[in-house]
């Protein structure tokens, strides 16, 4: 069971280009949002289609695969676990986020 905890799994297009920091160490990251979208029909009848993003952060090989294969609007299927962190805003406010560590990627469709 515990192969289970903590695992995300999800397909989806990416709202926008990746954008790839590479730290002082020589380390990569990766960091790009994927929308999922589902449908359903509303107690009227009508098909209402509901979207979520997702931030995800890729780091090392993954964030180098991301860096040369990925673009806005490419499909991929990402595998992960969920993190939250924090942060303070240059005005002093405390911001919360919560993303998709990436540890598999598969780059789907064309």
């Amino acid at each position: 069971m515990n192969a289970l905890k903590n695992k995300v799994q999800l397909i989806g297009n990416l709202g926008q280009d990746p954008e790839i920091v590479t730290l002082e160490n020589g380390n990569k990251l990766a960091k790009f949002s994927i929308a999922t979208s589902d449908t359903y029909k509303n107690a009227m009848g009508e098909k209402v289609e509901d979207t979520q993003w997702h931030q995800i952060v890729a780091w090392g090989k993954t964030a180098d695969i991301v860096e040369n294969y990925l673009s806005k609007g490419k499909q991929v299927a990402v595998e992960g676990k969920l993190t939250h962190r924090s942060y303070e805003t240059k005005d002093g406010e405390k911001r919360y986020i919560t993303e998709v560590r990436c540890n598999e990627l598969l780059m789907l469709g064309k």
